[in-house]
Parts: structure tokens; C-alpha cells; sequence
């Protein structure tokens, strides 16, 4: 059997993608934050959450994951939730203060470590890594039916 003279692009693409979320993590660590709590404060930040039930969903986790989150980040003083007079068994969540401060200091490593990963590639050459990208979701999605 011959030896493969280059390397699978599944496997190239899994561990970009590892060392590119490793580094991303780092870059949120040093900035006194995390992935999971980049991505709540973000969407607390952008858009009112009817329920947890639907953040869970947008975000991608399950519920009692986004539960865990949000009690961490209640208890850091980052996030507040408060009953809806309307829906007693919703919560209403929101920054405070200090959870915008720290949306800012997330917000600029994560715009940092966007313009660290862009150096050296052009706006046709984005377009066209995001074609790309899209291209490769597609070729790995389930087959239909």
C-alpha cells in the first residue's frame, strides 16, 4: 500500500480548528474570560432572551449547561435573571455593570485575536476561505434521506 503524500484535509481542517480554539481561548483567558462566557455575554449583550431555554438553543448547549453558566456568572456579579411577572417559570437575564465591563474586555480580544487571524490574507482571499469553509460544512452534513 502507498503512503499518502499529503495529509487528509478532514484531518488538516480538526486540527486547525483545535489550535485556532485553543489560541482563541488564551487570548479570552488573558482578557479574564472564557468561551462559554465570551458567547452568553455576547448574546445578553445583542438581543433580550424571551427564555433560557431559547438562549440554550441559539448557543448550541443544552439547558442545564447554559443553567450552570448563568449561575457562575450571577455569582461573579457578571449577569443578572430576575422572574417574568408574565411567565413565572421564565427568567429574565441581563448584564450588569460589571458584566458590560467585562463584554468590553472580551469584546476587544476577541476583535484582536479576528485581526491576528486575518494577517496576511486579503478581503477576496476571506471570501473566498468563507466559501470554502461553507463548501466543506456542506460535503460533511448527513445525506438527506
Amino acid at each position: 500500500m502507498q503512503r499518502p503524500t499529503n495529509e487528509p484535509i478532514g484531518r488538516q481542517l480538526a486540527r486547525t480548528a483545535k489550535q485556532v480554539s485553543r489560541a482563541f481561548e488564551r487570548a479570552l483567558a488573558d482578557a479574564g474570560g472564557s468561551g462559554p462566557t465570551w458567547l452568553i455575554l455576547l448574546a445578553l449583550k445583542t438581543r433580550d432572551w424571551k427564555t433560557q431555554a431559547e438562549l440554550a438553543r441559539e448557543l448550541g448547549i443544552e439547558r442545564p449547561t447554559l443553567t450552570h453558566h448563568l449561575r457562575a456568572l450571577e455569582r461573579d456579579g457578571l449577569v443578572a435573571r430576575e422572574r417574568d411577572p408574565d411567565n413565572l417559570r421564565a427568567q429574565r437575564m441581563s448584564l450588569t455593570a460589571e458584566g458590560d465591563a467585562a463584554f468590553g474586555r472580551l469584546r476587544a480580544a476577541a476583535v484582536g485575536f479576528d485581526r491576528r487571524l486575518r494577517a496576511g490574507l486579503g478581503e477576496d482571499d476571506l471570501v473566498r476561505l468563507r466559501e470554502l469553509l461553507e463548501t466543506l460544512a456542506a460535503n460533511a452534513a448527513e445525506p438527506a434521506g
